[in-house]
């Protein structure tokens, strides 16, 4: 990344919460990569995926991501994303709510700056929605739905267009947490697996926003010194979940 960037990142990461350092294993590296790191998903719990959108991805294409999912021994929840965000542009009284978070997602190469704001759901909550064809925006708070207003509001789109929302899923979830050899942080290790068996794995890590570019630096060293490819295509969970559901679709 040229020094420019890296002065911008910074200048960036001051302003947010946390930041979150993530990899997308190439396909081909998946086994190799799960062997190396010593992880295993096959008995890891299990939750549902779903994004909402309209058909013509009308949030998509305002930076508005709508999420849920469906845990098992764990509540449901629901969150609303922006991305990206500009944190001078988030009122006070957000940013102090609890379940608001203002974050830098860092990829190799990239980054962008997202906000969330997550409500927990009803047991059935999801599952109205998805199987009895309940309207998508029940899922959502009061504040969720002010947010999503504001963002579309600015973009002279008015929030009634959502009538239209639809589930984009389910992609099946697991977990898992590790902590590589040499690292003294821990790893989440995701496996996203599509209705076809096509799988996507994602690696992350969390930092303190002063340590941006000391995290990033270790995070690699550890991942190489595994035989981590750091140099793979990169991709987010959110759009390789819209492209793989709707191909045709075009996703900034």
């Amino acid at each position: 990344m040229p020094e420019h960037e890296l002065d911008e990142l910074v200048a960036l990461a001051r302003q947010v919460d946390r930041v979150e350092l993530k990899l997308t294993v190439p396909h081909q590296a998946h086994d190799a990569a799960c062997a190396a790191l010593g992880v295993q998903f096959r008995h890891a719990p299990k939750h549902q995926v779903y994004y909402f959108d309209s058909p013509d991805r009308l949030l998509q294409r305002h930076g508005v991501i709508i999420r849920a999912r469906g845990r098992r021994d764990q509540p449901d929840d629901a969150v609303v994303k922006l991305r990206p965000a500009v944190p001078a542009e988030i009122s006070p009284s957000m940013r102090a709510s609890k379940r608001f978070t203002v974050e830098v997602d860092g990829m190799p190469g990239s980054y962008v700056c997202s906000a969330a704001l997550k409500t927990h759901l009803g047991s059935s909550d999801l599952d109205r929605v998805v199987r009895h064809g309940h309207s998508p925006r029940r899922l959502l708070s009061a504040t969720q739905l002010r947010l999503v207003g504001a963002r579309l509001s600015a973009a002279d789109v008015d929030l009634a267009d959502l009538r239209g929302l639809r589930a984009i899923g389910p992609v099946s979830v697991r977990r898992r947490t590790l902590r590589p050899d040499g690292c003294d942080v821990p790893f989440l290790a995701e496996c996203w697996t599509y209705p076809d068996d096509t799988r996507l794995i994602e690696l992350s890590t969390r930092c303190r926003p002063a340590d941006v570019l000391s995290a990033a630096a270790r995070t690699a060293t550890v991942l190489t010194a595994h035989g981590i490819d750091l140099t793979g295509p990169q991709q987010t969970k959110t759009i390789a979940t819209y492209q793989y559901f709707d191909p045709s679709a075009t996703v900034p």
